[in-house]
């Protein structure tokens, strides 16, 4: 297994998103983006990134024919990939995927699959963290818009929302994944996140709020703009015009 200092590292790949908003009917993980699946984008992006020595892929419930795409890959090229059914909720498909890592793995990547064209670079250094001693480290980016936090409006026949502050955003910060963490710090806080009701499952966006809940620091690092997340048409149309564009493949920024 590739290591990282003293630790063992795993990726676990979230791809269980229905992946509605993109109108194709299907799974996010099985659009294609380019000619090739969403997911087999961000699996050949960690193991370029040559860090970890087995990829859980949480699936979702009963899709065989991305189950079938894991299978296909090459054992050679790739590291062990494992998979696994997902949950209603991002936290819940984790959580089974945490199950199925190897006994010796000692910390986690977690990226989206929704994120394929995450540079290797930002891999290293969210590994090159933990391995630094952090136990949880996501990457990020400045925030560029001016940000407002709304409420409803008194006046709804006017508008439907209005202002109520507007925080500084030289201290706000965009996320991104990989999100890394010490393995025993991450399965603690989603042993204590269990006891969470439906709604309260489904406000948890990505897995450093169980972390912070904790108490635990998570540090920051550089993320990249050409890790976008594919949510809309927009965003597709934006990663294929990359994958396309005259500096292709060359086109990852560090």
């Amino acid at each position: 297994m590739e290591t990282q200092g003293k630790n063992k590292l795993a990726v676990i790949v979230v791809a269980a998103g229905s992946g509605e908003r993109l109108g194709f009917g299907m799974a996010k993980a099985k659009v294609p983006v380019g000619s090739e699946p969403m997911l087999l984008h961000t699996l050949r992006t960690v193991v370029s990134a040559r860090i970890a020595g087995q990829i859980c892929v949480a699936l979702p419930a009963g899709d065989a024919d991305l189950r079938a795409l894991c299978e296909s890959l090459d054992t050679d090229r790739y590291p062990k990939i494992t998979t696994v059914d997902g949950g209603a909720t991002r936290a819940e498909s984790v959580r089974a995927a945490l199950a199925a890592l190897d006994a010796e793995v000692t910390a986690v990547l977690i990226q989206d699959a929704a994120r394929p064209l995450t540079p290797v670079e930002v891999y290293h250094r969210v590994a090159q963290t933990l391995a630094a001693g952090a136990l949880a480290v996501i990457p990020a980016l400045p925030v560029t818009d001016t940000v407002k936090v709304v409420e409803r409006s008194a006046s709804t026949g006017i508008a439907a929302e209005c202002v109520r502050s507007t925080p500084d955003r030289a201290a706000l910060r965009s996320v991104q994944t990989p999100q890394g963490f010490d393995l025993i710090t991450l399965r603690r806080a989603h042993d204590a996140a269990a006891g969470l009701n439906a709604e309260q499952l489904e406000a948890v966006t990505d897995d450093a709020m169980l972390v912070e809940a904790a108490g635990v620091d998570v540090y920051v690092v550089k993320g990249s703009a050409s890790s976008l997340k594919i949510t809309g048409p927009w965003d597709l149309l934006l990663a294929e015009a990359l994958l396309a564009g005259p500096l292709a493949p060359r086109w990852v920024e560090g």
